[in-house]
């Protein structure tokens, strides 16, 4: 529909979307709005149907909480991404809560959930397409817990590292002890030990700024 300013994303996203009619379109465009999230807002928190969010600028990162407030991060998202964990009721066999929230300023586009799960109802297409999306991010988050229960510490600190300097790019790493800490769902204490470790054998550098990596051989000999 030529009126709907959000029809180029969904061509783009949904491959369903040129088999969907036309008041299925109009459906979806009416139910989505453009949205500005500021750094630390908390997107959803894992009791209402906050709705299917695109990424369009930014990174939004999905955790858990344990009841003690341990955060264990599951993935990020980062532009061109979907979160569809966020539509609880879109996903109605998906019984755990996640909580997402903006690790930067971030635009993104969320479709209401009722509406997302109305269209799913009745277009297999969609539904797939649901499922699909979300499947893939299992992945992801089987990969952080065999991390957390089979890997020792020094390993995952190598790999959190070298991932962290791969998505931002250059040599440092702009986190502070307790980001780390929180992002890799350990104690800050434990990754300061583990980081002094790594200072004193010469393979980082502790900044103001966040951590410099000096030996990147050695970071992906232990992260093996």
């Amino acid at each position: 529909m030529e009126n709907c300013i959000f029809a180029s994303l969904y061509a783009k996203h949904f491959p369903f979307w040129g088999e969907l009619k036309e008041e299925d379109r109009a459906m979806l465009c009416r139910s989505t709005a453009s949205v500005t999230y500021p750094r630390g807002t908390t997107i959803h928190d894992g009791t209402d149907c906050t709705g299917v969010i695109i990424v369009r600028t930014g990174c939004l990162r999905l955790y858990m909480l344990s009841e003690e407030g341990k955060e264990i991060t599951l993935y990020r998202l980062f532009p061109g991404d979907i979160c569809m964990l966020s539509a609880s009721c879109v996903l109605q066999s998906i019984t755990f809560d996640v909580i997402v929230s903006a690790e930067e300023d971030s635009e993104c586009c969320v479709i209401g959930g009722c509406a997302f799960a109305e269209l799913t109802g009745r277009v297999p297409a969609a539904k797939i397409f649901a499922l699909e999306t979300t499947v893939s991010r299992f992945s992801d988050v089987m990969w952080v817990m065999q991390q957390i229960l089979f890997m020792s510490m020094d390993r995952r600190l190598a790999i959190f590292l070298l991932d962290e300097v791969s998505k931002q790019g250059g040599d440092t790493v702009k986190l502070t002890h307790e980001q780390i800490a929180k992002y890799m769902g350990s104690a800050r204490e434990v990754v300061s030990r583990m980081l002094k470790y790594f200072a004193a054998e010469g393979i980082v550098e502790a900044t103001r700024g966040g951590v410099t990596l000096l030996d990147k051989p050695r970071l992906r000999r232990l992260a093996g």
